[in-house]
Formats: C-alpha cells, sequence, structure tokens
C-alpha cells in the first residue's frame, strides 16, 4: 500500500508570497507584500536585540506578557486574547477547531489566499460570494448572508480586504453579523486596520462580546514586524479556549513577543507609517490615474492597479526589467491588474516614473 496525503489536501494550491530577488538586479525594490515602508520601530529592533540573550529558553507559553501589553493599549481583557505566528496561523487553527469534513467557509469572491488554504486542510470547501460595486471588487453583505447554509461554519471577511483595498462601514458589518445564525463563526481579520482613516470604519470591537464573532490583527504590517511572524486574536471565551486546545504550546517565540511588546510601546512610530501612507496613496493613485490606469479606492497601505487586457502582464515584465516587484493578481482572479505597496516616497516616485515609461511605449 503506498503512503499517501489526504485526499483534500492534494486540492490545495499553495500560498506564493510576494517575489524579492530578481535574476541579474543586486537590489530590486519590492513593491509587493505591503510591507511597512519604514520597517521596524527602533525601539523593536533594540527589543528583539536583547533577546537573543534567551534563545536557550522556552516562551512562556501563553504570550501572556504580549497578552497583556494589548490589553492595555486596546482597553481588552487579556483572557480573551491568543496570539499566533502571525494571523495566518489563526486561521488555521480557527478552520482545525471549528471545520470537519464537508463542511463550509464562506468567502468574497476576491478575499486573502490563505482563507482557502486554511479551510481545505480541514477538508471543508470554500464558498465564494460575488463581489459587487463599480468595479465589481466590494463584498457585499447580501451575497455573503445568501451563500450561507446550514453546513456553513465559518465566514472570513478581510475588513479592509487584502487585495482590493475596500471596505464595509461598520454599521454594514453590523448587518452582516445580525444576519449570521449562531452556528458560524464570523472571522473578522483587520489586519490592515490601522492605515484606515474613514470616519465609518469600525475593527468590530463592537462585535467581540458574541460568541460567534474573533477579530483578528497582525504586527506584520503597521509594526513592520512580518519576519516575526507574529499575530492576535480577540473574541469569545469560548472560542479563545477552542484556539488554545489546538495552538502549538510555544508558538510565538521570545524575540518575537518581545519585538511586539516594544512596537506597541512606540505610537509615534506606528502613526509615522500611517501618516506616511496617508500622504503617499493619494499621491500615487493621482499619478497612475494621470497615466490613464485604473485604480481601485483603498483604505489600506497598497493600490490595486488596472490595466487593459493584456496589459499587467507586459507591465510587470517591464517593471521587473527596472528592478520594480509588484505583485501580478492572476492568482486572485484579477489577471488584468498588479497590487502596488506605499513604499518609501522614493521608491514608490521611481516605480511610477518606469510605469509612464511603460506607458508611453503602447
Amino acid at each position: 500500500m503506498t503512503l499517501t496525503p489526504l485526499p483534500w489536501i492534494m486540492e490545495i494550491e499553495p500560498y506564493k508570497g510576494g517575489e524579492a530577488t530578481l535574476p541579474g538586479i543586486a537590489k530590486p525594490i519590492k513593491l509587493a507584500s505591503n510591507e511597512n515602508a519604514f520597517g521596524p520601530s527602533p525601539k523593536a529592533l533594540e527589543a528583539y536585540a536583547a533577546a537573543a540573550q534567551k534563545l536557550h529558553i522556552y516562551p512562556e507559553g501563553s504570550a501572556a506578557k504580549l497578552r497583556e501589553a494589548l490589553a492595555g493599549k486596546h482597553g481588552l481583557d487579556a483572557s480573551r486574547i491568543v496570539c499566533g505566528a502571525g494571523s495566518d496561523e489563526l486561521f488555521f487553527l480557527l478552520t482545525r477547531a471549528f471545520v470537519g469534513v464537508g463542511d463550509e467557509v464562506v468567502t468574497n469572491e476576491h478575499a486573502f489566499g490563505v482563507y482557502p488554504i486554511a479551510t481545505l486542510q480541514s477538508g471543508g470547501k470554500i464558498v465564494e460570494a460575488k463581489d459587487t460595486g463599480s468595479q465589481g471588487l466590494d463584498a457585499s453583505v447580501d451575497a455573503l448572508l445568501a451563500a450561507v447554509t446550514v453546513k456553513t461554519k465559518v465566514l472570513f471577511l478581510a475588513n479592509p480586504n487584502n487585495p482590493t483595498g475596500t471596505y464595509l462601514s461598520k454599521s454594514e458589518i453590523a448587518r452582516l453579523h445580525r444576519g449570521l445564525p449562531g452556528h458560524v463563526l464570523l472571522v473578522l481579520d483587520g489586519a490592515y486596520a490601522e492605515f484606515v482613516d474613514r470616519p465609518d470604519y469600525s475593527w468590530g470591537i463592537e462585535l467581540a462580546d458574541a460568541p460567534n464573532v474573533i477579530l483578528t490583527r497582525t504586527f506584520s504590517k503597521i509594526y513592520g514586524l512580518a519576519a516575526l511572524r507574529i499575530g492576535w486574536g480577540y473574541g469569545a471565551p469560548g472560542v479563545i479556549d477552542a484556539l488554545n486546545r489546538v495552538r502549538g504550546p510555544f508558538n510565538v517565540s521570545i524575540p518575537a513577543m518581545e519585538a511586539a511588546v516594544a512596537a506597541l510601546g512606540d505610537q509615534d512610530f506606528a502613526d509615522k507609517s500611517a501618516n506616511h501612507v496617508h500622504v503617499e496613496l493619494p499621491r500615487v493613485s493621482a499619478a497612475l490615474e494621470a497615466m490613464g490606469l485604473g485604480v481601485t479606492p483603498s483604505a489600506c497601505n497598497f493600490l490595486l492597479i488596472h490595466f487593459t487586457h493584456g496589459q499587467a502582464a507586459k507591465a510587470d515584465a517591464f517593471l521587473r526589467s527596472k528592478g520594480y516587484i509588484l505583485r501580478a493578481m492572476k492568482s486572485y482572479k484579477l489577471p488584468d491588474a498588479l497590487r502596488m505597496t506605499i513604499g518609501p516616497t522614493d521608491h514608490n516616485s521611481g516605480a511610477l516614473d518606469a510605469l509612464r515609461e511603460f506607458m508611453s511605449q503602447r
């Protein structure tokens, strides 16, 4: 008898992150993975370096120090916080705890690519709700609710959404939750919440006491700690208890925890990072539109750029020849789009110059 994986595991398309290297180019400029334009806080770097003296010690298993810091900063109950190796790990833990073979998980049409992987690893089935809006890129509460059945166990929603940058208002999120049956867990992924400066937005804290809601956040974006893989979730005691039963006993390392605690204490750095995006994003968006390119309005630290049919791949190849890496969107069923991170000002300007040169040759 031949050893084989579980059949649904072979249905998974492995996740591919943004590339960081280009053949023949020593130092390419990466604007593909929505990383912080300034890197991490100097305070986080200092804490990370100091943690090197503790590499022989197992971490405290519950990440208590970080949970207490998060509770203090956001006014939360530390016992209802769970930490993970990035919010990605929490998505896998959630499907492990709540999704079985044949169960359904609902997402919107152009949702984050980890949700299907987390679903399939548990033998579940992804059900996509059609996006709507003028560009067909807005999550629809009505479509999401219509996709829910008695088999649905989890609904994943990134708000704001990656890769589109669009978001649902606080009132729409509340309407979504009201419409969900109690057996469906609403996962609100707030990876980009700190960048949003819209008055009608909320990361969902007003719903956190509901027994079927969990809010997830990450240190990868605003805090610039992507390499350390650290995220957290906040929800009802029953949900957090289930996650603690399936997570690894030492899933958050000491260096990651120490850097995250230090990053939380450097609000000036977080404000600087968000303000940079608030200045650069409209500048870059206007420049792209002046070239005749379509741009989806974004509440995040990236922009989704739309090309005429067949031109996105050519633009991507041209940008790479100039040393710029953007993110192709074919895997997100957007073959005529590229996603551009808002990086340092000079990197953004260089990418814009390269795109102008490409557009002038058409």
